[in-house]
């Protein structure tokens, strides 16, 4: 800029006084110094608050639960990624996720999808407590409804075999499938079968695989035929067992 205005009349910059300028570049710099320390602004995973009630959430909804419910899920699952930031799942505090999974369940209860989370995304984490936390979570919820809610159960059952190497925890979860949730598919009524064969329990596993064959329960030829195999597999595993402890 060669001239300023003032008073519309136009000024040579020349004309401006040295120390006018001077203070003007000196605020310049002052100003960039000031924003370039200002740290980017962070998400706290503590600013997760508590789900609200059932009533209000179903109240803003104008009294549609399924909406409300939708609200709640979709609130909670893009709150990990705000805007410019990424908060990780171990940072979050599981018992406010908890709360807005509980509270999209209650408006929802047909609904499979906060259990879905819960098992297969905050589940997931690589924190032993918090899949812990999670794995119990969806175990309280099937006992609600175990006939809608086995399946995320089967998966946390899976989840404690194979990744918290917890063989009793999987074996009480597939165990309550097979006795609570009657319209269960068959691989999830058998596998407390497998888990005990895991565990060494070979004769409980047999007596198990031999009552659901005996019951007439598995009527597909080719479920009756796997299922038949493996019996014989276990009895020729028991049977080898008890014959190295006789030879010992």
């Amino acid at each position: 800029m060669s001239a300023l205005f003032r008073d519309g009349e136009e000024r040579t910059l020349h004309a401006v006084p040295f120390m006018v300028l001077l203070l003007l570049a000196l605020a310049l710099t002052l100003q960039i110094i000031f924003h370039a320390q200002q740290a980017t602004p962070q998400a706290r995973a503590e600013s997760l608050e508590p789900a609200p009630s059932a009533n209000v959430l179903r109240t803003a909804s104008f009294g549609e639960s399924i909406v409300a419910a939708q609200f709640s899920v979709l609130y909670l699952q893009a709150f990990d990624n705000q805007p410019g930031i990424s908060i990780p799942f171990r940072a979050l505090d599981y018992n406010r996720v908890m709360s807005w999974l509980q509270i999209a369940l209650q408006l929802d209860p047909q609904s499979g999808y906060p259990l879905m989370m819960a098992s297969q995304l905050y589940g997931q984490v690589n924190d032993e407590p918090r899949q812990r936390m999670m794995c119990e979570f969806v175990h309280a919820r099937f006992l609600e409804a175990p006939d809608l809610r086995w399946r995320w159960l089967a998966h946390c059952a899976i989840m404690a075999k194979h990744r918290l190497r917890d063989q009793p925890l999987a074996l009480r979860y597939a165990t309550d499938i097979t006795q609570y949730a009657g319209t269960a598919s068959g691989w999830a009524r058998q596998m407390r079968i497998f888990i005990l064969e895991d565990m060494g329990e070979l004769g409980s596993a047999k007596v198990l695989l031999g009552g659901l064959l005996a019951t007439g329960e598995v009527t597909d030829p080719s479920e009756l035929h796997f299922l038949t195999e493996r019996l014989k597999t276990l009895e020729e595993r028991e049977n080898s067992a008890g014959t190295t402890k006789i030879r010992q």
